[in-house]
């Protein structure tokens, strides 16, 4: 009788685990630059409370446009914008009616140097540094919004032969924590922990001074039918989601 219930037990965890490994399921997402720490943090949660891997490639939001543009298999863009999700809806590269604002950036001048920043930003002014990062603003939103910044304070005349150029955020900011560059422009989301800057200086961007960074999630064609994609994308509108993100200095 025991040699039976044992039986009869290892043939319902077998079973068990055979239902579990069929609705597990991977979805590749193109996620940009400046969240790469929280959907790294994001997607371990994910397969510990689904069990759906997501696999993550991380890049500018133009990059990753110009990839899925050429077949690149994505199912699931996290941009660093809301334009580029709505083109790709608008191409037809994206469900329809399937965007949605998953965290609202925060654009930062920061420097490893813990006295170099000020709080409202005059280390621009005084021009005491010899090279400024700032990512490409034809691919990088963040990028774009530093130019927006610097031309509606009239700086960008005086500051643009010290531009240091990275190809996305990520580049940008190893720049900076390098000290390649003494300063520049990058997501809040790199350089914030537990409620304050980890390191250095920084001064936060007024938001009245560049476009809101709304960061926009688009299912693309390729993961309609996936259930880990529709998982994810559910996944990200959670409270317990929702906390992670605020924690690295986004807005929702």
């Amino acid at each position: 009788m025991l040699r039976w219930l044992a039986r009869l037990a290892l043939l319902a965890n077998i079973t068990i685990g055979a239902c579990a490994a069929s609705y597990a399921a991977e979805v590749s997402v193109a996620v940009a630059a400046n969240f790469t720490a929280p959907m790294q943090r994001i997607a371990q949660m994910f397969a510990q409370d689904t069990g759906h891997k997501a696999v993550l490639a991380f890049g500018s939001t133009g990059n990753f446009y110009a990839q899925i543009k050429n077949g690149a298999p994505f199912q699931i863009l996290l941009a660093a914008d809301a334009a580029t999700a709505a083109r790709i809806e608008k191409e037809g590269m994206g469900v329809a009616n399937s965007r949605f604002t998953y965290a609202t950036g925060k654009l930062v001048l920061w420097s490893k140097q813990p006295a170099l920043v000020d709080d409202k930003g005059d280390v621009l002014r005084n021009g005491k540094f010899e090279r400024i990062a700032i990512a490409n603003p034809k691919l990088a939103p963040y990028g774009a919004a530093a130019f927006t910044t610097l031309t509606k304070l009239g700086l960008m005349q005086s500051l643009k032969q010290k531009f240091v150029q990275g190809e996305n955020i990520t580049q940008t900011y190893q720049f900076i924590a390098t000290e390649n560059a003494a300063l520049g422009f990058v997501a809040l989301s790199q350089v914030f922990a537990e409620g304050r800057v980890k390191e250095g200086s920084a001064w936060i961007v007024p938001a009245d001074l560049y476009q809101p960074l709304q960061q926009e999630a688009v299912l693309l064609l390729s993961g309609k039918d996936n259930p880990a994609a529709a998982a994810l994308l559910d996944y990200l509108r959670t409270d317990k989601v929702k906390a992670v993100i605020r924690s690295y200095g986004y807005g929702l």
